[in-house]
């Protein structure tokens, strides 16, 4: 019985976790039948090592002497085997692992390339977020400070020229939802802000300064 013949991979075969399963259930099934035998030969009272001959060197009448060889070659030969299996689920295990291992890094090297990428296709910031009043409708609709404006409303990178833009946008659009779009920590962010009535000055809440550019 060999296990190699039974269960063997190619040094380029991907390892996966139901490989590793079945690895485990034949090390199972082994241990179960080296116990068989262990048992049986308990059951016959000679154990792997007593004696299957009499004192005048006669086979033993009290046991089946040939199923008792046959139980402890048996033994010998799945023990060689369940050290056979033992290495392959080692091994397979490692390179399960590894490859767990490599694609994290690869997932997380992929993540910061989409980044880097996500952050080199966003236009350009015209104005920043200063400042922002508590309960105000910027700060409702989740506006922070140092949150980089690349769209407010219709006013975008491209035609922006000066804070008077967003000023009459927001005139116009009082109790409306205007889109805002956002730079945030590298990353676009959409908020829906309805510029209203409040507490406090004007129909924000927030102040707004412009970039050089």
């Amino acid at each position: 019985m060999k296990m190699t013949e039974e269960y063997q991979h190619d040094s380029d075969s991907t390892i996966t976790i139901e490989d590793v399963q079945n690895l485990v259930k034949k090390k199972d099934s082994i241990e179960e039948q080296i116990k068989a035998y262990y048992d049986m030969l308990e059951d016959q009272g000679v154990g792997t090592e007593g004696p299957l001959v009499d004192l005048e060197g006669y086979p033993r009448a009290d046991v089946d002497v040939y199923q008792v060889r046959t139980a402890r070659h048996n033994i010998s030969c799945l023990q060689n085997d369940h050290k056979t299996i033992m290495v392959e689920i080692e091994q397979a295990l490692h390179t399960l692992h590894a490859a767990e291992k490599a694609r994290k890094g690869q997932d997380g090297a992929q993540a910061q390339a989409d980044a880097m990428e996500e952050e080199a296709s966003l236009p350009p910031p015209f104005a920043r977020v200063d400042t922002i009043t508590q309960g105000s409708p910027a700060s409702l609709a989740g506006l922070r400070v140092e949150d980089e404006i690349i769209e407010f409303g219709s006013v975008n990178t491209g035609n922006f020229k000066t804070l008077q833009n967003i000023a009459s946008v927001v005139q116009h659009s009082e109790g409306k939802a205007l889109g805002i779009t956002v730079i945030r920590g590298g990353e676009r962010v959409h908020l829906v802000l309805t510029p209203q009535r409040w507490n406090g000055r004007g129909l924000l809440g927030c102040n707004i300064v412009p970039l050089r550019r």
